[in-house]
């Protein structure tokens, strides 16, 4: 793609070669480059003022009532659904999703269970602040949300960057997660997780500012191809990909999302020195068979005391959306044998 017919002089080509293809060819004047990064400097990111309708509207999923809200937390505003009844389950999502992600698993945990399901910082309707995006800075805003809602022991469940919250959070407040459930991605910097350099887009996200221009416009076919790139790509239908696209493309939604992966040099030291002390609540690590297979499980045997899982057959990194009964199974058992396990 070329931005314009007839290319200024002297030019910036910023090409990314991916598998001997090219990605996405862009060409920039200098200026151009120095006007994108400094009005990515001087924004604030802050959505709240968009979204005051969210709060406590209420809407069915498969005929379980859940509801939008919003929650002051540490220094921003998150919003979060909200359902159900019984213990608390919390469900964190990873990129580039939102809370949607939990959408076919949400209504049968809710039958036994009260199911809370946040935006993380950054993502969805939460607020875009500048920084805070390392694992431990979040861990912090889902503990303080939990805390207003009034629960203190939660059963906990991360899926991508979401899993890489949810081990802080654990970490942080080891008597407060009755169990652990960390889906398909290692431990960054524990094991497996200390080498993902393989990974292309690991590599082009942790680029300041070159990501979000590249990408602006073209938001829609440059998530898609993650969505796609899976076992079962037709799992997250094209609705789904309106939906999750619609935030991302939203203002600041692709640079809070890429400053996930800035921050995981900070994440690893923060990850390292907790798995100096192992965890002690029961873990289930799940990968998807097609995906990081048993990393996720290899890495938590390493920081933790309990730890069982396994491979999700059929599925790949999307596992709530490829093999959500599956899934959901899986859950039910091991909320239950850490309940029986806890009396």
């Amino acid at each position: 793609m070329i931005m314009s017919h007839k290319a200024p002089d002297p030019i910036l080509a910023l090409i990314i070669i991916v598998n001997g293809f090219s990605l996405i060819v862009l060409c920039l004047v200098p200026f151009q480059l120095t006007i994108a990064q400094q009005t990515h400097h001087n924004q604030t990111y802050s959505n709240i003022e968009q979204s005051p309708f969210l709060q406590d509207i209420s809407f069915d999923i498969d005929n379980v009532t859940f509801s939008h809200h919003m929650a002051s937390v540490n220094g921003i505003q998150l919003h979060y659904v909200i359902g159900g009844q019984g213990e608390p389950v919390v469900l964190l999502h990873g990129w580039p999703q939102t809370w949607f992600e939990w959408r076919h698993v949400m209504p049968a945990l809710a039958k036994n269970y009260t199911v809370i399901v946040p935006d993380l910082r950054g993502l969805g309707d939460s607020s875009k602040p500048a920084s805070g995006y390392d694992g431990k800075t979040v861990a912090e805003d889902i503990y303080q949300l939990v805390s207003q809602l009034g629960f203190r022991n939660i059963f906990l469940v991360g899926h991508d960057f979401g899993a890489e919250v949810a081990y802080p959070y654990a970490a942080a407040h080891p008597n407060e997660v009755k169990g652990l459930v960390m889906l398909d991605v290692p431990v960054l910097g524990i094991g497996p997780g200390k080498n993902l350099t393989g990974l292309w887009w690991l590599q082009f996200h942790l680029v300041r500012d070159v990501p979000e221009m590249l990408v602006e416009g073209h938001e829609r076919e440059y998530l898609t191809w993650f969505y796609r790139h899976t076992c079962n790509p037709e799992a997250i239908t094209k609705d789904d990909i309106d939906v999750f696209v619609s935030h991302y493309s939203a203002p600041g939604g692709m640079r809070a999302g890429f400053e996930y992966y800035r921050a995981l040099p900070e994440d690893i030291k923060i990850n390292q020195e907790y798995s100096k002390v192992k965890l002690p609540m029961p873990v289930l690590a799940l990968g998807g068979e097609c995906s990081f297979g048993n990393a996720a499980l290899d890495s938590m045997r390493m920081v933790a005391t309990d730890v069982r899982g396994g491979i999700v057959p059929d599925s790949g990194h999307w596992i709530a959306e490829e093999r959500p009964a599956f899934l959901v199974d899986q859950l039910f058992r091991f909320f239950g044998n850490a309940t029986n396990n806890s009396k």
